[in-house]
């Protein structure tokens, strides 16, 4: 409890602010959102398919900018996430984009009960999102009560391989030296700057208000987890570093784990 209520407390220090800094004012973000809102969901898209009518619910939503998306696509959007200030910006790219969305200002383990009714088509979690909870079994409990029978769980976070277990040293004629540092299996929780903390000035977050508390997971665990809740894993792809100019071609960045409840 006490380490939920600590990086809640970081997720609404200036998160508003990181977002500006980072995306321009939801006006100009949602302009870049309505030009190809596809492209902005990525490849978690191929999983979502056609997405018109759709009941989605997008667990740690943050500043919303792939709920807008799917809402562009004709999805029918919740996102639950326990920081207002990605709520504020969420509700203000919506607006601009002229799409609604509905935002929970919730911890996802504690949402309302008129949510967990079984009836979202696809529950969608990507980056960021599993080393914030301690244990995952109730966190896939609460998604498998929120779809409805046939519906899917969509995920994509950092692969364990970057998080636990390798670190990337400076650069040396465009190469970058990567090393075994990590211990796979330390079930240790780490502290760790805010993801956001990167978009603003280091003077503007006093250092309590910067730091979260992170617990980082293995394949093995979480894919144990979601079998574990009752959901049918029907697909695991690991990717690559996605960026042009990635120096660590070669070595797993992330995963998508698309999962069916039966």
């Amino acid at each position: 409890m006490e380490t939920t209520q600590g990086n809640q407390a970081s997720w609404n220090a200036h998160a508003y602010q990181a977002w500006l800094n980072r995306f321009g004012k939801p006006e100009e973000a949602a302009a870049r959102i309505k030009k190809d809102p596809a492209k902005r969901i990525g490849e978690l898209y191929k999983y979502a398919g056609d997405v018109r009518q759709k009941r989605i619910i997008n667990l740690l939503g943050s500043n919303g900018s792939k709920a807008v998306a799917l809402a562009l696509l004709g999805a029918e959007v919740t996102i639950a996430d326990f920081s207002a200030d990605n709520e504020r910006y969420a509700r203000e790219l919506a607006a601009e984009a002229d799409v609604r969305i509905q935002y929970i200002v919730a911890d996802v383990l504690k949402l309302p009960a008129c949510e967990l009714t079984q009836s979202y088509d696809i529950v969608l979690m990507e980056q960021g999102i599993l080393h914030y909870f301690q244990d995952l079994r109730p966190l896939f409990d609460v998604v498998s009560r929120l779809l409805a029978e046939g519906g899917r769980l969509i995920l994509q976070d950092f692969h364990p391989v970057s998080t636990k277990l390798i670190s990337t040293r400076g650069t040396t004629a465009n190469i970058r030296k990567h090393k075994v540092t990590g211990d796979y299996f330390d079930t240790s929780l780490i502290e760790k700057e805010v993801a956001y903390s990167k978009y603003l000035d280091r003077n503007a977050l006093p250092d309590a208000a910067r730091k979260v508390r992170l617990r980082n997971w293995t394949l093995g665990e979480i894919v144990t987890s979601i079998a574990g809740a009752g959901l049918y894993v029907k697909s695991l792809e690991e990717l690559p570093n996605q960026s042009c100019a990635a120096f660590d071609k070669g070595i797993p960045k992330s995963y998508i784990i698309m999962a069916v409840k039966l």
